[in-house]
């Protein structure tokens, strides 16, 4: 697993030898076993697009119930996002990610059971409900290890287990949904949902043993590493501190955040639709076996995932944000919308997705490195919590709108369409509404 070895990297700039030294150990430490348990959320998230590959006809859904069915789990994601982040911070990271681990991994099995439209939307629903809090509860674990100016390299890596999840979802899904459909009755759609749900339980069990809720718990730290890392963290937890209601009001009348959090909706919106429709698409490119589908589905994520650390590394060493995003959303809108071309060859169609996939999912770290650079004093905090939540309200519209257009229209198209205008309308927002400062 490549990927911690970029924030054990970044972390020792501008600090002291035994400083550097400390942050990277730390990362070693924790971000790897976190970066495995987001890639299994993600899949468990996401696996719904290949299961509609069979599930649709099985249960005879149509697109538009699908399509409200993969809106559901946001639902509950919206809605449960700051209560969860609540509840860590009242009962330690170690219980909160075991717990939620443990109910997301019984809801995603349980979606073995499903036999009609409500259960299916009852169970995404839930689904959601025990995911809520997990990625805004590394989010502020992150802040407990790592100091303020190092914690945008550290959570990087996170918006690549996006791609990579999507890659094990293309080398795994098609395999179990064809080779084990008909063992003991089941569909193979159930089976996936089984096989796939089943690691959430195992790194549930793990996390009570492998996770501390704070530095000063860790046997694996000195005396001496503790009081450095307190010390790197401890101004940060003093400004947090400060943030109240006063930082909320700040943040609810203040335009920047209204901007970032269109930006980053209309992002999201996008790099969902790549994650929950891509079997789709690529079945519209003349592909029908499920274990084909599966693994084409694997060299556009693929691609996506070294390209995002590729483009955002960049980003990080020039030190500029806006016109990095600005190329990778309207690059990204010209690919995604040259899938509407239907050219009658694969290889060129996976490549318009690839370029596709390595841009929108690029912009993502890209993205969140700028709103911090731009809210000052009580707005910070609170700003970028407004942000992720009005942003991640996407996933409620994006999946039932897509749905109803493919339902009504019978083609995707519609919807490529209206996505790629959103993403190049965010990258001229980002462009020229957002003042050029030292990070962006």
């Amino acid at each position: 697993m490549p990927t911690p070895i970029v924030a054990a990297e970044a972390v020792d700039v501008d600090l002291s030898v035994e400083e550097g030294s400390l942050l990277r150990k730390v990362a070693w430490r924790i971000v790897p076993f976190l970066f495995l348990c987001y890639v299994v959320s993600f899949l468990d998230r996401i696996n719904i697009g290949f299961a509609q590959l069979q599930m649709k006809h099985d249960l005879g859904f149509s697109d538009a119930m699908y399509g409200l069915g993969a809106a559901a789990f946001y639902v509950g994601y919206v809605a449960f996002e700051v209560p969860s982040n609540m509840l860590l911070a009242r009962f330690g990271a170690r219980r909160t990610f075991a717990r939620i681990m443990l109910l997301w991994g019984l809801a995603s099995t349980g979606m073995m059971f499903v036999s009609n439209a409500p259960s299916f939307y009852a169970l995404r629903f839930l689904l959601g409900v025990f995911e809520a809090g997990f990625f805004p509860g590394i989010v502020l674990y992150v802040t407990y290890w790592f100091p303020a100016n190092r914690r945008a390299a550290v959570m990087s890596i996170f918006f690549a287990g996006v791609a990579v999840a999507g890659v094990l979802g293309g080398l795994f899904s098609g395999w179990i949904m064809k080779d084990m459909a008909g063992l003991l009755g089941l569909y193979g759609w159930q089976w996936m949902f089984v096989l796939e749900g089943i690691p959430a339980l195992v790194l549930a069990a793990v996390a009570l043993g492998c996770l501390v809720d704070t530095p000063r718990e860790a046997r694996w730290l000195t005396d001496t590493e503790k009081l450095t890392l307190t010390r790197l963290c401890r101004s940060d937890a003093r400004e947090h501190a400060t943030h109240g209601r006063r930082g909320l009001a700040a943040a609810l009348f203040d335009p920047k955040v209204y901007l970032f959090a269109f930006v980053y909706f209309s992002l999201t919106c996008a790099s969902l639709t790549l994650n929950f429709w891509m079997p789709l698409i690529i079945r519209d490119f003349g592909v029908h076996d499920v274990m084909s589908i599966s693994l084409y589905s694997v060299v556009p994520n693929a691609i996506g995932a070294v390209g995002l650390m590729l483009v955002a590394r960049h980003s990080d060493q020039t030190e500029e944000r806006r016109r990095h995003f600005s190329f990778c959303t309207i690059g990204g809108a010209l690919a995604f919308g040259a899938l509407t071309l239907h050219v009658g060859n694969l290889a060129v169609m996976l490549g318009f997705l690839s370029m596709a996939c390595v841009l929108i999912f690029a912009a993502l770290p890209i993205f969140w490195a700028v709103p911090s650079t731009q809210l000052s004093g009580d707005a910070a905090a609170a700003g970028i919590a407004l942000i992720s939540s009005i942003g991640i309200t996407s996933g409620i519209v994006s999946p039932w709108v897509i749905g109803m257009i493919r339902t009504s229209t019978g083609s995707i198209d519609g919807a490529v369409y209206l996505l790629s205008a959103l993403l190049v309308v965010s990258g001229i927002a980002m462009l020229f509404g957002v003042k050029r400062s030292v990070a962006a």
